[in-house]
């Protein structure tokens, strides 16, 4: 008799919904750049973010690039991998990806914004030994109506809210932002 393996057919259920999440995003959203990454990772944390993709169809959830009209970028401290990045994070159940951002925008950061759009499409592939699934990434672009930072993240991750017109040497993906604001604010 043979036994299905329950890992690769979760990943493949989660590649499926990865499919439809990318087409409602290209189909509603024109993003300014779109990119192609890959990550290996752990059995467990490869179950982990199947689980998330096989959910929502993105791995790592949602986030937002803030602007102000200099060009200068809001970021966030995050101490789980001490590095600053966007805010953003997971995607909950029946929730759109814009609804996402903003909802963890407002917790890590809160400030008030107007969205413009989707700034950056990412598909993540992930791999761990024979199993492989994929993700999307997205990334919306807001101005800051107002400036002045505020953290109340529930899950205690980020300890800082910060505005940068040089972006730190640790900003997670830090040539794609400076690719992005250069496509922006390009004169």
């Amino acid at each position: 008799m043979t036994t299905v393996n329950e890992l690769w057919f979760r990943a493949s259920e989660a590649n499926q919904q990865a499919e439809q999440a990318y087409h409602r995003l290209t189909e509603r959203y024109d993003p300014d750049l779109e990119f192609e990454r890959g990550r290996h990772v752990s059995r467990r944390r490869f179950r982990t973010l199947v689980d998330r993709v096989a959910g929502t169809g993105a791995p790592y959830g949602a986030h937002t690039i803030v602007y102000r009209p200099d060009g200068s970028l809001l970021l966030v401290r995050h101490e789980g991998i001490d590095m600053w990045v966007l805010p953003g994070g997971e995607v909950e159940a029946d929730e759109e990806f814009q609804e996402a951002a903003r909802r963890e925008l407002a917790e890590e950061a809160g400030v008030e914004v107007s969205y413009d759009g989707l700034a950056v499409l990412t598909r993540i592939g992930i791999e761990c030994a024979q199993y492989t699934t994929w993700g999307v990434l997205p990334v919306f672009a807001a101005q800051a109506e107002t400036i002045e930072p505020t953290v109340s993240d529930p899950d205690g991750e980020i300890s800082e809210a910060a505005w940068f017109a040089d972006l730190p040497e640790d900003t997670r993906d830090r040539a794609d932002l400076l690719r992005w604001r250069e496509r922006r604010f390009e004169p």
